[in-house]
């Protein structure tokens, strides 16, 4: 047999030797039959390529079995140890597809922006149709004011100086003169948060700004976006920088009611354009980002502090830009802006009524839409809205009587001079529903345009108090000996005896430096008494009692947690007041006080956030507080105004007494079952707005003729209330406080003898009561002689929040 014979031989012999269900795993030796001399010989063959024998192996999976690359029976994409092959994964992520991918999707965007751009025509200005009335009516249906006539004076940008025009592109776009109207990564940011739901985060410049307020709306939307953009490039081909500049300057919106340079020239400064100079262009410029945050007679300290910063910013842009000298700008001073004139037919409270329900409805858009403060003004102020108020005319008019009546009537600036400075707030809010019935802002909308009911720069004092009884109820507290806070818990009432438990030193004074020795908080919340409250802060932790505070609706957050606290020595309006009380009287249920009813605009209602919020103290607390605070209006603070007031038909009765320091406001804020309302009175310079004593005014109250809140703060609140309200008895859920019988007796033996010792309440001693000498000689005088040494240092002197500091700031805090 030849060699070519016998290979074949071999293969027919390989092939028989391999099953048909062999598979590519299986390895052994090879079997050959050779027909030599009638024998079978086996031959074994390592390298034999048995595998690429295997059923349905094609002849090239054959042939790299043959040369060992592959195991027969494997699909080709199959790799080492089964595998898969990286080749086709690589074979369609190709350099060159990709570039050609990308290549692709950017022919596709300038496709469709070259589309967008023929698409898109720069339609008609529409910025004059926009701005139209706002109606403004009471519960019932009936007109308070109708406000919305354009306050706008078109003016040449010749008539604008040339540095004032320079300040508005230092504010907002340093590139204008320069540029093609947009900024593209700006653009770029705002499309991204706009879908993103984001809202609106800078990127505009002028040109855009121009074309948003003029052709366009203030929608925060991606199609608006992307309008805004091509009709941007197209009006800065179509106009002249200054146009665009004119048309910017003379559409935007400054606040107080301005649209324009030159109606801000005169709302602002009392000038015509021609006439600002660069600060007061700069100051209008810096307005532009906030008009009412920013508004100098209205801005609270961080308003302030944020429009000087901004002021500041546009000046120094502009000596960067070489458009101002640095000598002359370090010489510049900041140009404070004249009160403001109110317009017309907002005269009397109607101005604050307005404003506060602008105010409100600009707070939910900008909730709702994610807008700006200024975009948020924009789209509320002279822009066809009908907005009901929740405001009762009728108890609105016995509001405004009742201040008449008790307080305004008589008082005689040309007589006393302390007169002009007397200024009242007052708000009235249903606990059950949150609808702020009646307000009193100021004598007049246009005499004061600060809102007297809103405002929160003056301290609301002893009003404090019950939020920290409210503290300790709710939390379960206990006094430092471990005993739980309630109504009759007693505690020591000495002035100025340091408190326990506090790593800062505080011995605050009672009124008139009275000591009262042990008394039950029933007692001390009747007398206010400052030093028991200040232990109990500590006791329940300051911290807890700021949170308890900010749950019923006083903004706490940037006070610190310090036991002067407890004196009330933080800002706060009648409005947040008449939130807290309400709160408690509808039994911790939190209350937000709304003046909104509804909203309309072309068919679009503005869904209004509900006043009546979750519950943020126990009932058990809330009803308890009330209950205690019952006894302040039968047999403390405000017993004659208020319990013995022969308006009153039975109506049950809480409230709190506050008098802050040195005289500077006076408060009483009560509550019938139906009804809250916060009266504040504020000492006000009518030259400088600064805080003044109210002590001496209307020249009628004996001895010092201070102001006290059990004085006219209570009489204006019971000329009101025992006026329009009906309902007599709260529903307590306690048996606790002066409300009700208390079950259980107090430990200590003078509590249920009170009564009798609290009729002369505005007489407190130096020592403790005829009923307290046996009891209490033993006890006090080895603990009290040593404690009064330390409180007279100059380390317990807190500061007031006008920065001063004083041997006794807080001698004339409360009643």
């Amino acid at each position: 047999m030849g060699r070519a014979d016998e290979r074949r031989a071999r293969q027919r012999g390989g092939r028989r030797a391999a099953p048909r269900n062999r598979t590519s795993q299986q390895t052994g030796p090879e079997t050959s039959v050779t027909a030599e001399g009638g024998t079978t010989t086996a031959v074994e063959s390592p390298a034999a390529p048995a595998a690429a024998a295997a059923e349905g192996a094609t002849r090239a999976e054959r042939r790299k079995a043959a040369a060992g690359k592959t195991r027969p029976g494997k699909d080709a994409k199959d790799g080492k140890d089964g595998k898969p092959a990286k080749g086709r994964i690589r074979r369609l992520f190709t350099w060159k597809k990709m570039l050609g991918a990308f290549f692709t999707v950017c022919l596709l965007g300038i496709g469709s922006f070259i589309a967008l751009y023929m698409m898109v025509s720069v339609p008609e200005g529409n910025a004059l149709a926009q701005t139209q009335s706002n109606v403004y009516k009471y519960s019932d249906g009936s007109v308070l004011a109708r406000k919305g006539t354009v306050n706008r004076e078109i003016v040449d940008l010749s008539k604008v100086p040339k540095d004032v025009q320079h300040t508005f592109v230092a504010a907002e776009n340093k590139t204008f003169y320069n540029d093609n109207g947009i900024d593209l990564r700006g653009m770029a940011r705002g499309l991204y948060n706009t879908a993103r739901g984001r809202g609106t985060q800078g990127g505009s410049t002028i040109t855009q700004q121009y074309v948003k307020n003029y052709y366009l709306d203030q929608d925060q939307t991606v199609t608006r976006k992307l309008k805004e953009l091509v009709i941007s490039l197209k009006v800065d081909r179509e106009k002249s920088k200054d146009d665009i500049l004119a048309g910017y300057i003379n559409t935007s919106y400054y606040g107080r009611g301005a649209y324009g340079i030159q109606a801000a020239a005169q709302a602002y400064y009392r000038v015509d354009a021609d006439k600002l100079t660069v600060q007061q262009g700069a100051y209008l410029a810096a307005l532009l980002q906030a008009p009412s945050q920013y508004d100098w007679a209205v801005a609270g300290p961080i308003g302030k502090k944020l429009v000087q910063e901004r002021w500041n910013y546009v000046l120094d842009n502009m000596v960067g830009q070489k458009w101002l000298d640095k000598s002359e700008r370090d010489a510049m001073k900041f140009p404070i802006p004249k009160e403001p004139k109110a317009a017309s037919g907002l005269e009397g409270q109607k101005g604050y009524l307005v404003d506060l329900a602008n105010t409100q409805l600009e707070n939910q858009l900008m909730k709702t839409q994610n807008l700006t403060r200024s975009e948020a003004e924009a789209q509320v102020v002279d822009q066809g809205w009908t907005i009901t108020l929740n405001i009762d005319p009728k108890k609105q008019a016995k509001l405004e009587a009742a201040v008449k009546g008790q307080l305004t009537s008589k008082l005689d600036g040309k007589k006393r001079k302390v007169d002009k400075n007397v200024q009242a707030g007052a708000v009235s809010v249903d606990p059950k529903t949150g609808k702020i019935l009646a307000l009193y802002g100021g004598v007049d909308y246009y005499k004061h345009y600060t809102n007297n009911a809103t405002r929160a720069d003056y301290q609301p004092a002893s009003t404090f108090k019950p939020i920290i009884l409210a503290a300790a109820l709710d939390q379960d507290a206990k006094t430092q000996d471990s005993k739980d806070i309630n109504a009759n818990t007693i505690y020591d009432g000495t002035s100025r005896r340091p408190v326990k438990g506090s790593d800062i030193a505080f011995a605050p004074p009672n009124e008139d430096d009275a000591d009262y020795g042990k008394i039950t908080v029933q007692t001390a919340m009747n007398k206010s008494v400052n030093s028991v409250f200040a232990q109990m802060g500590v006791d329940v932790g300051m911290k807890n009692v700021l949170k308890t505070a900010d749950d019923l609706g006083l903004d706490t957050e940037k006070l610190q947690a310090v036991p002067a606290m407890t004196l009330g020595t933080m800002g706060a309006s009648p409005l947040e007041m008449a939130s807290v009380y309400a709160t408690l009287d509808n039994h911790g249920q939190k209350v937000t006080p709304s003046v909104l009813a509804s909203a309309e605009k072309t068919g679009r209602k503005v869904d209004l956030p509900d006043p009546i919020g979750e519950q943020v103290i126990s009932r058990e607390a809330a009803d308890q507080v009330t209950s205690v605070l019952t006894g302040v209006v039968d047999d403390g603070t405000a017993k004659v105004s208020v319990a013995q007031n022969p308006l009153r038909k039975g109506q049950q009765v809480a409230g709190k007494t506050g008098t802050s320091d040195y005289n500077r406001s006076a408060w009483f804020t009560g509550y019938t079952p139906d009804l809250v309302t916060s009266v504040g009175l504020f000492g006000e310079d009518a030259k400088t707005h600064n805080q003044v004593p109210l002590t001496g005014a209307t020249g009628l109250i004996p001895g010092t003729g201070r102001i006290n809140g059990g004085g006219y703060p209570a009489q204006i609140w019971a000329a009101y209330t025992f006026g329009v309200t009906t309902k007599t008895k709260f529903d307590l859920n306690t048996e606790l406080g002066a409300a009700v019988k208390p079950t259980d007796t107090p430990s200590y033996s003078e509590s249920p003898s009170e009564t009798p010792s609290q009729t002369p309440s505005s007489t407190p001693t130096k020592s403790a009561t005829p009923s307290q000498t046996p009891s209490q000689t033993p006890s006090q005088t080895p603990s009290q002689t040593p404690s009064q040494t330390p409180s007279q240092t100059p380390t317990d002197t807190p500061t007031t929040p006008g920065g001063e500091n004083t041997d006794q700031p807080l001698d004339q805090l409360d009643p």
